[in-house]
């Protein structure tokens, strides 16, 4: 859809994006949509969460709202639910960095300042929430986003934040956007090694989270930010495919387990290789032991590797429930000690392949012969 910035599109935009609510609670004080919510609604996208910069204070405007909110003081901002929204605000500030990859060290600045201190053009622009709405836009976001261009504002922004690097997929994936061809060669420079593991890993959560997430780690994977290769990629692939069928739909969330994917190690892929050599055609109980224990990360891993047997385990033989229990051994004549646990792991056996129904006195049966053949009883 054709991006629009006319005063009676910006005017119907912000009746939409914005709850009533919060423009009344904003009263008195310069507030603008910005980011990826002003972004989103140019776009004809249906922004996921509403980002609001503000000229000055936020607790007047939460004292007004009267409502619970999660501030940050160190960067001015707080989130809050209006209307069933999410809601983010920020007071317009300027960014400064000690380091490559440090968190940046800020202070209160005009809405202008703010936008410059942003990642991209088509997030660099705003409409102020009082007054006649008109499109502030600096470095020419709009044009850039009905071109679908990706544009950095400044050539040392992947220096200042290189995890802008790793926004820079989930941008070109989600809105369809080509980098544009300096910003490319900016971002094959990018260095992450500055950059906290705890905030690529937050990066890379978010980039699962999305619907085109492995378009994502494939471009991730393309510019070398992420070193996957053609055999992760795969993997990745069928991954997202099987988390959208059952058995496996719901089994985890998708985000985690895409991100457990690309980031498995190499030992965990061993483990699932593995799992996936097994002869389906054995006795389930056989298979059924060897999946014991297993996360379900692990076992959808192995599962995208070939398992086809584990859609069985997870869906049926995971399930089962014996109907007897160490007492009705003990009643048996049992005594108590290993041979209890060696009498149900054998009528469980004989549950999974079929060999008794899911009746007590045959499973009890089952567990006595076992442990009758242990020299047990």
């Amino acid at each position: 859809m054709e991006p629009s910035s006319d005063a009676l599109s910006l005017r119907q935009l912000i009746a939409e994006a914005v709850p009533a609510a919060l423009i009344d609670g904003l009263t008195g004080t310069p507030a603008y949509l910005v980011g990826g919510a002003l972004r989103d609604a140019l776009d004809g996208r249906q922004p996921a969460e509403v980002d609001v910069a503000v000229e000055g204070e936020l607790g007047p405007i939460l004292d007004r709202l009267g409502l619970e909110a999660c501030s940050h003081e160190r960067f001015g901002t707080a989130s809050l639910q209006i209307g069933g929204r999410q809601v983010d605000l920020a007071r317009t500030r300027r960014e400064s960095y000690s380091r490559p990859g440090a968190l940046p060290d800020v202070a209160p600045a005009p809405i202008r300042t703010d936008l410059a201190r942003r990642d991209f053009t088509v997030n660099a622009m705003a409409v102020p929430l009082q007054g006649e709405p008109e499109l502030l836009d600096p470095y020419d976001g709009f044009v850039d986003l009905g071109a679908r261009v990706l544009r950095v504002i400044h050539p040392g922004s992947f220096r200042d934040d290189p995890t802008r690097a790793l926004r820079a997929a989930r941008y070109v994936a989600r809105l369809d956007l080509a980098l544009e061809p300096e910003t490319e060669q900016l971002l094959l420079q990018t260095d992450l090694s500055g950059v906290s593991r705890d905030r690529i890993d937050a990066n890379l959560l978010r980039l699962a989270e999305e619907a085109e997430a492995v378009r994502g780690f494939e471009l991730l994977d393309r510019w070398r930010l992420l070193e996957l290769g053609g055999e992760r990629l795969a993997l990745l692939r069928s991954v997202a495919e099987l988390l959208r069928i059952e058995p496996w739909a719901g089994l985890l969330p998708r985000a985690r387990g895409l991100l457990d994917t690309a980031l498995a190690e190499p030992e965990r892929l061993e483990t699932a290789r593995s799992l996936a050599a097994l002869d389906g055609a054995q006795p389930a109980s056989a298979l059924f032991r060897a999946a014991e224990g297993k996360d379900d990360g692990l076992l959808l891993l192995a599962r995208a590797l070939g398992a086809d047997w584990l859609d069985q385990h997870v869906s049926e033989w995971r399930r089962i429930r014996l109907r007897i229990d160490g007492s009705n051994l003990i009643a048996a004549g049992v005594g108590e000690g290993p041979e209890i646990g060696l009498g149900l792991r054998a009528a469980f056996a004989a549950r999974i392949d079929g060999r008794v129904d899911a009746d007590p006195e045959a499973e009890l049966e089952a567990a006595l012969a076992a442990i009758r053949a242990a020299g047990g009883i």
